[in-house]
């Protein structure tokens, strides 16, 4: 199961962005910025950020451009002087500066992934072709541990109603589109068409023949489809109690025979497992049947696609750019791939995070911003809670429980306390980029299955420091400040208050008051899910948010589309 976790929208940060600018630190706002030409009750977006948008227009790398885009071409920039600084020198093999600087050398060396090309891939691709379905639990095991998840996939995280505790999750039938719509609406059959001619030609690449590589992308799709028919959507997964489903392992045999899940959870590397939690047994139930009733040849194609798709960044450009004309182009109305140098700074920068978020730290932070935002939160926590004790419709007892909740939000700010140690993952620069990002895909994988069963570490970031994003985590009843955001526009320690609260203060509220929302809700102040509301007071809640999403459907974005809160 997925990090739990509440970033900043994407329109916040735009609206953010358009009321500083980062060349004003002294009092962090620039008239320039705002078109005055326009009369604020007519068109307040425009009247505040339509002097930054005329000087900003859209660049063809990017699907949307704000402000906090241009921090991230700021913090993008950082990142690269310090890798190419790095990489300048030859570090002792197995420290994280080898590990580093080598990643970062294999991501940017496109003669050898040209030269290269698919060649990577052979190993898996023999695996994957070499499979008997009466070696399915050996083989999707495996396939887990190395490849992927095909089918279903297995995860370890906090316990949703005991959340100091780590336990095991399940969840199955995940796709390769952004949401289970553009596989079930016939408004998206043309993507739908796309997405198979796209499987249909990485496949090609990879070696199928064109008539086989037509047949695997409609399998592949066949079976995505009836994964995502049979998913919840959006709306109902945000009920976090329907992702709630214990299962033993008497009850997962019985109901999904087509694996011998002891044998799987050996194979697997952990022991004793009891018990697991199942997100949506509608879609593990579809898996199960695939599993069972799919021809050997199916399940190839299947995985096969998998593989393939998820490793078109590690392989040579023919791939990347294939990938690009879909998923960048199509899909997202990107015009062009960002530069080579911004695509390798992802594979240090996630594989690596913590230890490239110390370098960046101790180049970057200062000690005085989280000081300063320390004093800002405090701040706005007391003045969250004035609201929350002075609410009508709220009766005592649930006031009670939400201070409580409120006041007992763990603050983090900038970067760890205790960083994360890289030591078990080895970096090789003789081996391809595919080859390194496997191992670092298995290190991590094995990290988070020795979890399992163990105390929560509440002192572990969901987030590297150099992110510039923020989070809650309600498992933790936490709120997350990375140094990547704490820098102009949206915080100058040298600023003036009004500025700091006017921009990083909107995102301190944003985060703390996710606590709260329909999903922040349900858990309570150590971070485990259960209803610490009277009747009364929840169903004027819903009432009330039923009301504004009403008011949100109303408003039309364009002519002739809404947009529509669910």
């Amino acid at each position: 199961m997925s990090k739990i976790t509440k970033t900043i929208p994407m329109a916040l940060m735009l609206s953010l962005g358009m009321c500083a600018a980062a060349q004003q630190v002294s009092s962090g706002i620039n008239p320039a910025d705002m078109d005055t030409a326009v009369r604020p009750g007519d068109d307040f977006y425009e009247y505040a950020g339509g002097g930054w948008m005329k000087a900003n227009p859209l660049k063809p790398e990017y699907s949307s451009y704000g402000v906090f885009n241009v921090l991230a071409d700021k913090n993008q920039e950082r990142l690269r002087d310090m890798f190419v600084e790095l990489g300048k020198t030859e570090h002792k093999a197995g420290t994280v500066d080898q590990k580093v600087a080598d990643l970062y050398k294999l991501a940017m060396d496109s003669v050898r992934l040209n030269r290269e090309k698919g060649t990577p891939l052979k190993a898996d691709q023999q695996f994957i072709n070499s499979f008997k379905k009466a070696n399915l639990t050996e083989f999707i095991a495996k396939s887990h541990l190395e490849l992927g998840n095909p089918f279903f996939g297995i995860g370890v995280d906090g316990d949703l109603k005991n959340s100091d505790m780590n336990v095991l999750y399940m969840s199955a039938g995940t796709g390769s589109l952004p949401d289970r719509d553009y596989y079930l609406s016939p408004k998206y059959a043309k993507i739908q068409e796309a997405y198979r001619t796209y499987l249909a030609k990485i496949l090609t690449m990879a070696g199928y023949d064109r008539s086989s590589a037509r047949r695997a992308a409609a399998t592949i799709y066949k079976i995505e489809y009836a994964f995502a028919k049979a998913q919840m959507s959006r709306a109902e997964a945000r009920d976090y109690s329907k992702q709630y489903n214990i299962r033993t392992v008497a009850q997962l045999q019985k109901d999904y025979p087509a694996i011998n899940w002891a044998k799987y959870f050996e194979l697997m590397g952990i022991k004793d497992v009891k018990q697991v939690i199942l997100t949506e047994p509608k879609v593990m139930a579809v898996a199960n049947d695939f599993m069972t009733r799919l021809s050997e040849q199916e399940i190839k194609d299947y995985c096969m696609g998998l593989l393939v798709n998820s490793a078109t960044s590690y392989l040579s450009d023919a791939f990347g750019d294939t990938s690009f004309q879909f998923y960048g182009k199509l899909l997202s109305g990107q015009q062009q791939r960002k530069p080579r140098w911004k695509r390798a700074l992802g594979f240090p920068n996630s594989l690596l995070g913590e230890a490239v978020g110390e370098i960046y730290v101790n180049k970057y932070f200062s000690g005085d911003s989280k000081t300063r935002m320390l004093k800002l939160i405090g701040n706005l926590r007391s003045s969250l809670a004035e609201h929350i004790a002075g609410l009508k419709w709220m009766g005592d007892s649930t006031k009670i429980n939400a201070l409580v909740k409120l006041n007992s939000i763990t603050v983090k700010v900038g970067y760890p306390d205790k960083w994360r140690d890289y030591s078990g993952l080895k970096i090789d620069p003789s081996k391809s980029l595919y080859d390194n990002i496997k191992s670092a895909t298995i290190y991590e994988t094995k990290r988070n299955l020795n979890k399992l069963g163990k105390p929560v570490d509440r002192s572990e970031w969901g987030m590297t420091p150099q992110t510039i994003n923020a989070y809650y985590n309600p498992m933790n009843n936490e709120i997350c400040f990375p140094a990547g955001i704490l820098q102009a526009p949206f915080f100058d320690p040298k600023a003036d208050d009004a500025v700091n609260y006017g921009a990083i203060g909107v995102v301190i509220g944003h985060e703390m008051t996710h606590g709260f929302d329909d999903q922040g809700r349900n858990f309570d102040s150590h971070g485990n899910m259960t209803d610490w509301w009277t009747a009364k007071d929840a169903e004027a809640f819903n009432a009330s948010a039923k009301k504004l999403g009403a008011q949100f459907d109303a408003i039309e974005v364009v002519k002739g589309l809404k947009a529509m809160a669910a």
